[in-house]
């Protein structure tokens, strides 16, 4: 009975060994036979890598995520010469006659000269400083957008291409009296703004442009005020009084220190500009056909204005908004002297 039982403990001994035996062989050579499947496992990834070009991720057999091969980025530089404000822009000149008359003459025009003035008849006169502010509807012309062969119709666009086509000297906003002139670029340096880069890339061939310009640093629409430099002088050879324009300074509305503040761009010495207003025509909002230059609006006094600053009675030299605080007693201290002025000559009358 011992016998038996020994028998069959042993039997089962050896019928577990075999089993194990058998079980780590099966599994050796699944093992072995699962290594082939790494083979196509390149051409996965390589699948992987041509569909990571297209913006997805594919997995191999054993559920591991292979990395997209990404296509270098090439970055190509470009400079837009074009200026977005339109100070610089170049004048598009019509290629046929854009009117129904024969304009040509218009450029051919000439300012008249001045009557002379000697110093020794000059018995008095009077410096005055009057800003012009183009939206009053008087002024309204000094702002108007329209295009024609010399270019933007805005007052500030004519002086600007005075300066770049005339060659008119501008001279720096520091005084008044022309002593420091700017070179061309120093002038629209000044509108353009600084450097700004915009990168674009393109979804097909990956390359990326980053295409440079210059980003103007305001609006034309924000120069709307014009300073004006001017002599009074009463010549007693003729008996009359004469207003000669000396200087025009552009005011541009600047945000500084979060404030939007007025800023004097730069002077013009008005008799170098007085040859481009005479090719320049005003917009007449009443006739078209009717228009006169820009030459003759400020000859003419064809504007409205206001003082700020006057030479008499001035030993400080200052402005009135440094004497006067209430803006409405300014403007009428304003009046006040345009007034004295003009009873100064007619009282040097007798009838």
């Amino acid at each position: 009975m011992k016998k038996v039982f020994l028998k069959g403990i042993l039997l089962l001994i050896v019928t577990a060994s075999a089993v194990s035996v058998n079980a780590q062989g099966g599994y050796r050579r699944g093992a072995a036979a699962n290594k082939p499947a790494a083979t196509p496992a390149k051409d996965t990834t390589k699948q992987a890598a041509g569909a990571g070009a297209a913006g997805t991720l594919n997995n191999n057999s054993k559920g591991i995520v292979t990395q997209p091969a990404v296509t270098p980025v090439t970055t190509t530089y470009k400079y837009d010469t074009t200026n977005p404000g339109g100070f610089d822009a170049k004048p598009e000149i019509a290629l046929r006659n854009n009117y129904a008359v024969d304009r040509s003459m218009v450029k051919d025009r000439k300012p008249l000269e001045y009557r002379f003035l000697r110093d020794d008849d000059n018995m008095w006169s009077e410096f005055l400083w009057r800003e012009i502010d183009a939206r009053e509807k008087v002024n309204q012309s000094f702002m108007y957008p329209g295009k024609d062969d010399n270019g933007d119709q805005r007052f500030f666009s004519i002086m600007l291409n005075a300066i770049k086509n005339d060659s008119v000297t501008a001279f720096s906003a520091d005084d008044d009296r022309f002593t420091t002139p700017l070179t061309m670029d120093q002038v629209f340096n000044q509108t353009a703004g600084k450097l700004d880069s915009v990168p674009v890339t393109d979804p097909i061939t990956n390359v990326t442009e980053i295409i440079i310009t210059k980003k103007p640093r305001f609006s034309p629409d924000s120069v709307y005020t014009f300073r004006i430099k001017e002599q009074v002088v009463f010549d007693k050879e003729a008996s009359r009084l004469f207003t000669r324009i000396i200087g025009i300074a552009p005011i541009a509305k600047q945000v500084i220190g979060g404030k939007s503040q007025p800023r004097i761009l730069f002077w013009i010495y008005y008799p170098d500009l007085r040859k481009t207003l005479a090719k320049t025509d005003v917009y007449n909002p009443k006739n078209f056909s009717s228009r006169m230059t820009w030459e003759e609006l400020f000859e003419s006094r064809y504007f409205n204005s206001y003082i700020i600053k006057s030479s008499a009675n001035n030993p400080g030299d200052k402005y009135l908004n440094a004497m006067i605080k209430d803006p409405l007693f300014r403007l009428l201290e304003g009046e006040n002297i345009k007034t004295r002025i003009f009873n100064y000559e007619q009282d040097l009358w007798q009838y």
